[in-house]
């Protein structure tokens, strides 16, 4: 039982059986959970780029790799959210227990675009004809659940300009500064009606556009949708415009850091003595819900984890604390993903970080054929 729950004719009816096992086969594979996958993957990719590892633990670095490279954080830069959060509800510019209407966070909420996140966060609410939830959920929802809605909805509460100020304090350099990420999907739509361009022109449009004024147009769209909200049609017609070609242009384009400024932060996190008291008390409920599950709180003294993914990028930022007091800190960013290798490191993430957490030969073992 794992202890850590890392919350992821004859001949045609012959040849279409033959076919059904070669199937099953594959599918079995790709969703198989291995570590072991995970070791192999850094192994194999030491001179790309395009993965950076970083893990320490107990302080003493353990893997490096492209640690200062930065890269698209897709949802794990909620993080930078969920501390914002914390700290204005510890200085008490925001009461956690506020009343959000549903509908004001259906504003930010384009359907399809998250992978189920948002409508996943909603169906285990038990509303019971409720239409409103407290503001501390929503910023559960946007952790947990990975609510792209909640997240633009918390930075409209939270004011951008105050998140991004948490980019100072963390220390962190190389962080881009945050941008509304639902908002920035209406903009290929937007530059095609406000042109008059093909779908073909509108994605090269895309791509020739400056990372200001894209930047720019995101916040517009955001501050418009404030005053008037999408109706259901023009949302309709937003997602078909959103095909794979496009949401590489939104995949690109997200918020980047590194693994280096990402160990930072969660060492912060984990270390419990950065952050005060006050700040602590609403921000571990968000950022370590795995210690709700009784399983985890038999040999975990906290953890906390945030991934996040697009079609062709995986992202994970993990801490953790054990009884014994070993302290582990994970990030982990890869972009530019076959579909495949997308899958897979996804499926096995959970495993191979409670493999690192449990296991010592594992963990020698990595730090030993990591650094061949």
């Amino acid at each position: 039982m794992k202890k850590w729950v890392w919350l992821t004719g004859g001949l045609l009816v012959c040849t279409g059986f033959v076919i059904g096992i070669v199937f099953w086969k594959i599918q079995k594979e790709v969703k198989k959970d291995d570590p072991e996958y995970i070791v192999q993957f850094m192994k194999e990719n030491k001179g790309n780029k395009n993965v950076s590892v970083a893990i320490q633990y107990n302080r003493q670095s353990w893997v490096e790799q492209h640690t200062k490279e930065p890269l698209p954080l897709a949802s794990t830069v909620k993080i930078i959210v969920a501390i914002a959060y914390a700290q204005q509800a510890a200085d008490g510019h925001i009461n956690p227990q506020q009343q959000v209407r549903l509908r004001e966070l259906e504003t930010f909420y384009i359907p399809k675009t998250d992978g189920g996140a948002h409508e996943a966060w909603l169906a285990q609410l038990n509303l019971n004809g409720k239409g409103s939830v407290p503001l501390s959920e929503v910023a559960n929802g946007m952790i947990t659940y990975s609510s792209n809605a909640n997240t633009d909805y918390l930075m409209h509460v939270l004011g951008l300009q105050t998140i991004n100020e948490v980019l100072t304090q963390l220390d962190v350099k190389g962080h881009e500064l945050l941008y509304p990420i639902a908002s920035a999907l209406y903009i290929p739509i937007q530059l095609r009606d406000e042109k008059s361009l093909t779908n073909k022109e509108t994605l090269t449009a895309l791509k020739d556009m400056g990372m200001a004024e894209y930047r720019e147009r995101a916040l517009a769209i955001h501050e418009n949708w404030l005053e008037k909200p999408l109706t259901k049609e023009e949302k309709a017609q937003a997602i078909k415009i959103l095909n794979l070609d496009v949401q590489r242009v939104w995949s690109d384009r997200l918020i980047r850091a590194s693994t280096s400024d990402y160990i930072s932060i969660l060492e912060k996190l984990n270390s419990k003595n950065y952050f005060t008291e006050d700040v602590h008390k609403y921000l571990d409920p968000v950022m370590e819900q795995l210690i709700q599950n009784p399983r985890n709180q038999g040999w975990l003294t906290h953890a906390g984890q945030k991934g996040g993914s697009t079609a062709f990028v995986l992202t994970q930022a993990a801490y953790a604390e054990d009884k014994e007091g070993n302290q582990t800190e994970i990030a982990f960013f890869a972009n530019d993903l076959k579909t495949m290798e997308q899958i897979k490191l996804s499926t096995s993430m959970n495993s191979f970080q409670l493999k690192f957490l449990t296991d010592e030969k594992f963990r020698v073992r990595l730090q030993r054929e990591l650094a061949e």
